[in-house]
C-alpha cells in the first residue's frame, strides 16, 4: 500500500492499528515491535513541520509528547527495563509529516541503546517483531492510556 493510500485509510478510520485520533493526526502502533511500544504520529495533512503555523506546530509536538507519555506509562508497567522515550521527526523517505516515538530499554546492547534505532537494520523486521496479533494486548493498553491522557490534556 502506498503512503497516499494509507493516509486515505486513516482518514476513513479503516486502519486497525490506530491507537487514537489526536488533534493533529493519528497515533498508530508501529509496524515493527522489536522495541515494544514503537509508535508513529501521522499528521493529517502537512508535509513539513514548517508548513504549519507556530500554533499548529505546538499542537503537533504536544500530541507527539502525549503519545510518548502513554508509551512510557504502558511500557514501564510491562517492563521494568524501560530506559527512556526517544522522539524523531524525519521525513527523508516519506514526504508527509510524522513523528516516531521509540521506547528504549536497558536490555538493548549498549552500542545499540546509545544509537538511533535505525542502526538495528533488518533485525527490526524479523518476523517475530512484525506487528500482529501478538501485539493486541500492547495495542489495547496503549490505546486506553492515550485516550485517558488526551482527555486530560485536551480538557
Amino acid at each position: 500500500m502506498s503512503e497516499t493510500e494509507w493516509i486515505d485509510e486513516l482518514r476513513r478510520g479503516e486502519d486497525p492499528n490506530v491507537l487514537c485520533r489526536m488533534r493533529t493526526g493519528w497515533a498508530v502502533l508501529g509496524n515493527t515491535q522489536h522495541l515494544p511500544g514503537y509508535c508513529v504520529l501521522v499528521h493529517e495533512s502537512a508535509d513539513h513541520l514548517t508548513d504549519l503555523s507556530r500554533a499548529q506546530r505546538t499542537d503537533f509536538l504536544l500530541d507527539l509528547s502525549l503519545l510518548g507519555e502513554a508509551i512510557q506509562e504502558v511500557c514501564s508497567a510491562r517492563d521494568s527495563d524501560l530506559y527512556r522515550i526517544n522522539y524523531e521527526v524525519l521525513g527523508n523517505l516519506w514526504n508527509h509529516l510524522h513523528g516516531h516515538v521509540h521506547a528504549r530499554y536497558h536490555w538493548e546492547p549498549e552500542q545499540r541503546r546509545q544509537a538511533p534505532v535505525w542502526l538495528y537494520g533488518d533485525d527490526r523486521l524479523a518476523p517475530e517483531h512484525l506487528r500482529g496479533p501478538a501485539h493486541d494486548d500492547l495495542r489495547s493498553a496503549l490505546s486506553a492510556s492515550l485516550k485517558r491522557i488526551t482527555d486530560e490534556a485536551y480538557a
